[in-house]
């Protein structure tokens, strides 16, 4: 691997730079309906960064020219690479601002939600170094004031989105430090590069010190540790870069320590036939006992995610180009994987309940011996004729087809989902708006399990009754991951309605944690208010439909050479 050369300066990059979008694309993705005036123009003498090396480059040391867009839907993405690689301008957008950089009138939401983000920040010897989970007095607070790894991340975004980074940079500081620290669960301890769940600031008021405690698990309700923690770390290093600029903190050698721990933890080889990893339920943004058990989609994705980041961060030193290398196979072995074997269409879910089973050898089709019987009656009304998604799980006799909205967000940003598969997700929300969107956005999961099913399942968790809380309730938080993929689909139009749609009531109910019930029309009844990540999401999808350039920070290009799988579906050309 010593032959590998990997530009990790991370600036300002464009694909293709050398072929212009012409006006007929940019009437395709109807950017028009966003903007009062068109995108700033593009910086054609940009480098590519590291961003567009594809695996293969990575893996052979030499150039791998890209293969010209032949569809309208690769047009579409060609556009949208142009924007998204645009490096973040870094500029202040929203707070204390009358006009956006466009001229157009912010919303008066934007202006509470900044100074109600703000309220939340979180200090440690004077520094801010994150924000709480909620602001919420009324009632007993549990954890939420404490400072959350995955909850920070729309924090996170917000404050680098409106070029405020140094809270990020003191974040990823703090938690990399506190990844160090032993970790024991009982008598056991957890894995040397297991990141926190969240942590918090204590004050001794006699000695004035300031003093920082840790959860990786041991007082989480079920006592999991996360396994998303150290992906959105490595998720924040790479947008903290992108959008700075700034080079020199993943450089350090405790961040490139910190990564190659993590790595360390997921890469390890084991028992394991499949690419994907294996977790227990409430390891994720499903933190309670909802049947994510084994290889949850979401886990799956941000796994993706970190991997590809990672794999712009890491020096070419001995250490990091050896990782280098196993993360490449890892990557191409994962994404052929999930396009395979998570991907559902209407060709696909016919495919399914024809399956024949008790098949053996390397030719079976039903290679996970599922019983066409298990199929859920929901499933069939839910299909539409175009459109598709990756399903919740896969695994020995069981298919996991519920809608779960993270991992497919993810799935679209990090490039897990190919172009074709990207667009049939963002068809599947408009043709289901009511079911997944409803008058509130977004489910998290869809649907929603209940009666027996639900006691099994849950262990008559009454959190998640069903339409609430991770059963089936909505969260706004999901706004910007949500706002995200449609830019990068070229279908901010979708993104636009749901954020009016959550205008009309975030603010008048308090910036909810969720809201209940089939369409999101009720406050969760365990939702806390000033919830920090719902405000922040709402902040981040505001900022990116305005200044599209953001999505950079986000997402990630498509690497070319990482090919689908072989066809197994005549409604997407795979």
């Amino acid at each position: 691997m010593s032959s590998i050369n990997v530009d990790v300066s991370l600036k300002g990059s464009l694909r293709n730079a050398d072929t212009p979008c012409d006006m007929a694309e940019i009437e395709e993705i109807d950017f028009s309906r966003i903007f009062d005036r068109p995108p700033r123009p593009l910086n054609m003498d940009r480098q590519r960064s590291c961003d567009e090396r594809s695996l293969s480059e990575l893996s052979t040391g030499l150039p791998i020219p890209s293969p010209r867009p032949s569809s309208r839907v690769e047009n579409n993405f060609r556009l949208i690479d142009h924007l998204n690689f645009l490096p973040s301008p870094g500029r202040r957008s929203g707070f204390n601002t009358p006009l956006s950089q466009f001229g157009v009138e912010t919303h008066p939401t934007v202006a509470e939600a900044w100074e109600d983000l703000r309220r939340s920040l979180v200090y440690f010897r004077g520094e801010p170094v994150g924000t709480i989970a909620a602001l919420d007095n009324s009632e007993e607070q549990v954890n939420y004031d404490q400072v959350f790894v995955r909850d920070f991340v729309p924090s996170a975004l917000a404050f680098l989105m409106n070029g405020e980074p140094e809270i990020v940079k003191n974040f990823i500081l703090k938690t990399l430090r506190l990844q160090s620290w032993e970790k024991k669960i009982d008598r056991f301890q957890l894995g040397e590069g297991v990141m926190p769940a969240s942590f918090k600031v204590l004050h001794d008021p006699v000695t004035h010190n300031e003093t920082l405690m840790a959860d990786f698990g041991e007082s989480a309700i079920g006592r999991v540790a996360p396994v998303d923690s150290g992906f959105w770390w490595i998720f924040l290093l790479r947008a903290y870069t992108k959008s700075t600029g700034d080079t020199s903190l993943a450089e350090k050698p405790e961040c490139q320590k910190g990564m190659r721990l993590i790595l360390s933890l997921c890469l390890s080889e084991g028992f394991d036939t499949f690419p994907t990893l294996l977790c227990a339920d409430g390891c994720c943004m499903v933190d309670r006992r909802m049947g994510v058990y084994g290889y949850p989609i979401e886990i799956q994705a941000l796994f993706f995610m970190a991997l590809r980041c990672a794999l712009l961060l890491l020096k070419q030193d001995e250490e990091g180009n050896e990782f280098v290398e196993r993360i490449t196979k890892r990557l191409h072995a994962l994404s052929f994987h999930m396009r395979s074997y998570y991907w559902i269409d209407l060709k696909q879910l016919n495919d399914i309940y024809r399956y024949k089973t008790e098949e053996y050898s390397h030719t079976a089709v039903n290679k996970f011996n599922v019983i066409p019987d298990s199929l859920p009656e929901w499933i069939f009304d839910f299909m539409p004729v175009r459109g598709g998604y990756f399903i919740g799980n896969v695994s020995p006799a069981r298919m996991d087809f519920r809608w779960f909205c993270l991992g497919n967000c993810i799935a679209i940003l990090s490039s897990l989902a190919t172009p074709e598969q990207s667009t049939a997700i963002m068809d599947l929300i408009e043709s289901r708006w009511e079911e997944l969107v409803g008058e509130m956005p977004l489910k998290v999961i869809y649907p929603a399990i209940e009666s027996h099913e639900w006691r099994i399942v849950t262990g008559c968790d009454p959190k998640n009754t069903r339409w609430s809380y991770h059963n089936g309730g909505s969260w706004p938080v999901l706004l910007w991951l949500l706002t995200a993929a449609c830019i990068k689909t070229g279908r901010p139009q979708i993104a636009r309605r749901a954020i009016e749609l959550a205008e009309t009531r975030l603010i008048k109910d308090n910036w909810p944690e969720y809201y209940d019930g089939k369409l999101g029309r009720f406050v969760g009844k365990q939702a806390r208010k000033f919830q920090t990540w719902s405000i922040a999401g709402y902040l981040v999808a505001k900022m990116m439909l305005e200044d599209p350039s953001h999505l950079g920070t986000v997402a990630l290009e498509e690497d070319k050479q990482m090919k689908p799988p072989i066809r197994r579906s005549n409604s997407w050309t795979f």
